[in-house]
């Protein structure tokens, strides 16, 4: 059980530390009481501690720590190490070892180097699981669990799991015929007269049978993170919780069904900090991944974990300083993790937990940085994070389990995004596919939702009830979608809302297959127009009627009845309109059919801010029906802004002021 303030914790690893430095976990312990960390998570990384031979465990090496957190009133997350296997048993069972491409196993020496589904691997790691809980659920110290980490980094091609999706196939289809018809296997002779044609996955050209592999290999991760999260459960402790950590860009990972067989959902938001944070943004070095490249991503993230539940969240890590590779040196400006951490908190965040406490002396990650350096000193970074340990609990449960405020839900469609990963619509500059695509286009709009001083969410497409709600909701990007999806978003316009339509939305149905009708197919009518030409734009073209400019993509839009809203001049002469929007019932239907700048998206939205261009203000409600205001100047200049729900507000460079509506 989780304290009732949010929550102040960090990954914590004694046992990586150097021989040479003794034994450290009295004096740790002591500077977390006093920086105000009240969890750290432990244990998830060292199987080969935990079990060191096949059978011979060493179960006591983490008590020395559990029970000096128990005595400090720190509470500890304990991992389950099922993501790092021991060299032993890679030895002994190399047939556990995953395939990226068939017939190749990866390379042991690295993480995550295993095919879940072995039994081998689940035999040993059902061992180590119930060895680890039945020794410390009743540790009093322990209030919940992670069960493995980061789960769905790869693809497995592995023979077996190949076969287990033949046999889902057919159990889907029932004969080839089927098959052939749905994924259109009559092109380029791919027609299957048995089961057994079935061709392995790593030279697929065809795009219904990519969409079904990776639904395929995200339903075993889901499978995985079940099974354990089960385990975990029949033997912890009551009031104990379970949860993982994930990475939300991992290939194999659909978080919403994934999250269902937990507690509480919980993942990583690493963000780019120095001017990475500034407001307006300037131009990212860094290409979309998992490392943000802006405000805008940093609130997208924490919407994305919001939304895996429709709930607070938990941060499993987060950068303290300079995260990456050795060359990617770049630590925080002063001020800049109080804003990260309100940040993550104004959107639902029930804990903000640092990876990691010391940095590492060993290893791939020698230079991701922790809250204390190599050197073991506090420093500026250390007490920083004691500055916001200690707003945390002066705050208490006023901040803790927000429920954001929403003005526009922005849906999340995972199917979209692996279907625009294999045939993407936009190229980088060089003429490449760009497969990041679908991010592309939804940050665009993310971008002019935060651009317009409004609050934006993000609603995956499963929960689509959610998202009816908003005065507003965006589906950009929504390439794979059921006509029973685009029913109910024309329905929701009818009913008075605002429906923003981006591009590629509708264009396939829900197994990746263009539909056999002008384009946005079901949302032509309610649109007011269609289109049958696209392409790539080489140079932004500036818009009249709003401001801003059409970047990367454009829809040549034939209006039948829409209200045009902005045009740009093709490279042709021809001036074309490129926004329009439709009266639809009691609400609206606006189409952007181009991948708008942050000056366009912005304007989309009708500019309500009342803040200065460095400013962010985000909002949401307590459990005691409070609403706190959470207000940015993501600059290195103070600056002052009086808006007339909060009157006026100092902020100094890189500051954040935390406060109550009508207080």
């Amino acid at each position: 059980m989780l304290p009732p303030q949010v929550v102040l914790g960090t990954a914590y690893y004694p046992e990586y530390l150097p021989r040479s430095v003794g034994n450290r976990a009295a004096v740790d312990l002591e500077l977390m009481v006093a920086a105000g960390i009240t969890v750290i998570r432990v244990g998830e990384s060292v199987w080969s501690t935990w079990e060191p031979r096949d059978g011979v465990f060493d179960l006591e090496w983490i008590r020395p720590v559990l029970d000096g957190a128990a005595e400090r009133g720190i509470g500890v997350i304990l991992g389950t190490p099922t993501y790092a296997v021991p060299p032993w048993l890679q030895r002994a069972h190399p047939e556990i070892a995953a395939e990226r491409r068939t017939g190749v196993p990866v390379p042991w020496g690295i993480r995550q180097e295993v095919d879940y589904g072995q039994p081998a691997f689940r035999f040993h790691a059902e061992r180590v699981v119930r060895r680890i809980v039945e020794r410390y659920r009743d540790h009093p110290a322990v209030i919940g669990y992670q069960v493995d980490n980061e789960p769905g980094v790869l693809l497995a091609h592995n023979a077996a799991a190949f076969e287990e999706f033949v046999a889902g196939l057919r159990r889907e289809y029932g004969d080839v015929e089927t098959l052939n018809e749905a994924w259109g296997l009559t092109y380029w002779s791919h027609r299957l007269s048995d089961w057994s044609e079935l061709w392995r996955p790593d030279g697929n050209s065809t795009p219904s049978y990519d969409l079904a592999w990776r639904r395929f290999q995200a339903a075993r991760t889901t499978e995985f993170i079940e099974w354990q999260a089960e385990l975990v459960r029949a033997l912890r402790r009551e009031g104990q919780f379970v949860t993982t950590c994930l990475a939300y860009d991992r290939p194999a990972v659909a978080d919403v069904p994934l999250t269902a067989s937990l507690d509480v959902a919980a993942g990583n938001i690493y963000v780019d900090v120095q001017d990475g944070l500034a407001r307006p943004a300037v131009p990212s070095r860094l290409s979309p991944g998992w490392i943000g490249r802006s405000v805008a991503d940093l609130f997208l993230a924490a919407d994305r974990g919001y939304g895996s539940r429709g709930e607070p969240f938990l941060v499993t890590e987060t950068n303290a300083t300079s995260i990456g590779g050795s060359h990617q040196n770049r630590p925080p400006y002063a001020g800049q993790l109080r804003q990260l951490a309100w940040a993550m908190v104004s959107r639902g965040a029930r804990m903000v937990e640092y990876w990691h406490w010391h940095s590492i002396y060993h290893g791939a990650e020698t230079f991701w940085g922790g809250i204390l350096g190599h050197g073991l000193e506090p420093g500026r970074i250390y007490r920083e994070v004691a500055a916001i340990g200690a707003e945390f609990a002066a705050l208490g449960s006023s901040v803790a389990g927000l429920t954001p405020d929403v003005d526009v839900a922005l849906l999340w469609s995972q199917d979209s995004d692996w279907a625009l990963q294999f045939q993407p619509p936009l190229a980088l500059a060089q003429g490449q596919p760009d497969k990041s695509s679908y991010r592309t286009l939804v940050e665009a709009f993310y971008g002019g939702i935060v651009d317009a001083g409004l609050r934006p969410g993000v609603v995956p497409v499963e929960r689509l009830d959610a998202a009816l709600t908003a005065s507003v909701i965006v589906a950009a990007g929504f390439y794979v979608a059921s006509d029973a999806v685009l029913d109910r978003l024309v329905g929701y316009a009818r009913d008075g809302g605002h429906l923003i339509v981006g591009p590629r939305t509708g264009y396939a149905d829900e197994l990746a297959r263009p539909r056999a009708e002008v384009a946005p197919g079901p949302l032509r009518r309610a649109a007011g127009l269609g289109y049958q030409e696209f392409e790539n734009l080489d140079v932004a073209l500036p818009v009249e009627g709003l401001a801003g400019h059409a970047t990367r993509w454009a829809e040549t839009l034939l209006v039948d009845d829409a209200d045009v809203l902005a045009t740009y001049r093709h490279p042709s002469g021809e001036r074309r309109p490129i926004v329009t929007t439709k009266r639809c019932g009691s609400g609206r239907i606006t189409y952007v059919g181009t991948v708008p700048d942050a000056s366009l998206a912005a304007g989309l939205f009708g500019d309500s801010r009342v803040w200065a261009p460095s400013v962010t203000a985000m909002s949401a409600v307590n459990a005691d029906g409070e609403r706190i205001w959470f207000v940015h100047n993501w600059s290195g200049t103070a600056v002052t802004v009086e808006p007339a729900v909060l009157g006026r507000i100092e902020l100094g460079p890189w500051d954040v002021r935390v406060l109550k509506e009508g207080r």
